[in-house]
């Protein structure tokens, strides 16, 4: 391909998908073969920036869901039909075997597979195990295979705490684990933190890792998450997890009461406000995890971006939610200082939440 090619092939699949026209789309890539271009361009250059495209037009606002999981879908289609091996290919050279997996409770299970097919175009043996693999049944498998390493796949960061569990318990076989995924941070610093043994932000990074080599790990026992994160101690992660849904439930009554406007909202947008609180918990726990102000503060900073897109004030609607948080979470100074952080973060002129516990004031 020429370099202006792949920008035209890219804008061109970004038409078909988002009109949900699988035809064009799945026509435009058997062209692009025929014409001798790279599968590995393709995949990475191609359609993975066409996958990244989609998921920020939902962000936007400009893709509904519907239409979002539709487009996706035909991305997940183009794979397969790039990857199709032509009838009487020469195999390529066998290189080792791998296991690729999404950490338990990842659904997006597209980046993994896009991470599988470039290893097997380069000549590994993978074992593709797809999105939301429990790291007891990863385990499992790797009891049963012979693996040179397990590549584990995350999007989101509420499922680092997952996969430090996968992490630790690949490990603890003896195979060595190397991540990837937005969950893990633009530098993989969450990867570093939570002993992973090697991390990589995209496909081909990933089989460079891989072709140069990853030890064994040096100690196979089992360990504790506190082992590597000894700020868990102060049980504050536990105890927002175990929370949750009282704290969701809580904060929806606060913002009510806050927020006369709620109360006229229909169902739909009703559950759509408990999502947010849910996803913000769920967040703060994240952070709780691996004590980083910067994934709080991010994540609320994406949110609010997406609130803006939806025409709803995220200052508005943000900070009240954050103040009712704090009020419950008044006794873990961990919690209350992420929520002060985003608070800041948001621009609240007030600055951090100095809210009275609720206990005393009534």
């Amino acid at each position: 391909m020429t370099g202006a090619e792949p920008d035209a092939l890219r804008d061109d699949l970004w038409q078909a998908v988002v009109r949900g026209d699988e035809g064009a789309a799945l026509a435009l890539v058997r062209q692009a073969r025929t014409s001798g271009a790279d599968p590995e361009t393709l995949l990475v250059d191609v359609v993975a920036c066409t996958q990244r495209r989609i998921g920020a037009a939902w962000a936007a606002g400009r893709l509904t869901v519907a239409r979002e999981h539709a487009a996706t879908a035909i991305n997940d289609r183009v794979v397969t039909l790039l990857t199709t091996p032509d009838e009487g290919a020469r195999p390529a050279p066998h290189r080792g075997r791998v296991v690729v997996a999404c950490v338990e409770g990842e659904w997006h299970a597209l980046p993994a597979r896009l991470v599988t097919e470039v290893l097997r175009l380069r000549g590994w043996r993978v074992d593709f195990l797809g999105a939301r693999t429990p790291a007891r049944h990863l385990v499992n498998h790797l009891h049963r295979s012979t693996a040179d390493a397990v590549l584990l796949s995350s999007s989101l960061p509420t499922r680092l705490p997952a996969a430090h569990a996968a992490v630790t318990a690949c490990q603890a076989v003896g195979t060595p684990v190397l991540t990837g995924g937005g969950a893990f941070g633009p530098d993989g610093r969450y990867a570093r933190l939570l002993g992973a043994d090697g991390w990589a932000p995209g496909a081909r990074e990933a089989a460079d890792v891989l072709a140069a080599g990853l030890e064994r790990p040096a100690n196979a026992a089992a360990r504790h998450p506190v082992d590597d994160l000894p700020h868990l101690a102060d049980q504050e992660y536990a105890l927002v997890t175990r929370a949750r849904p009282r704290l969701v439930k809580q904060a929806f009554a606060d913002l009510s009461d806050r927020l006369p406007a709620v109360r006229r909202y229909d169902d739909q947008q009703r559950e759509r406000i408990a999502e947010d609180l849910a996803h913000t918990v769920d967040f703060l726990a994240a952070a709780l995890y691996v004590d980083d102000t910067d994934l709080f503060t991010g994540f609320l900073g994406w949110t609010a971006d997406v609130l803006t897109a939806r025409g709803i004030s995220p200052r508005g609607s943000l900070l009240p939610a954050l103040s009712s948080l704090g009020e419950q979470l008044h006794d873990l100074p961990r919690a209350r200082r992420l929520l002060d952080e985003g608070a800041l973060a948001l621009g609240d002129p007030a600055g951090p939440l100095t809210v009275t516990p609720r206990e005393s004031r009534r």
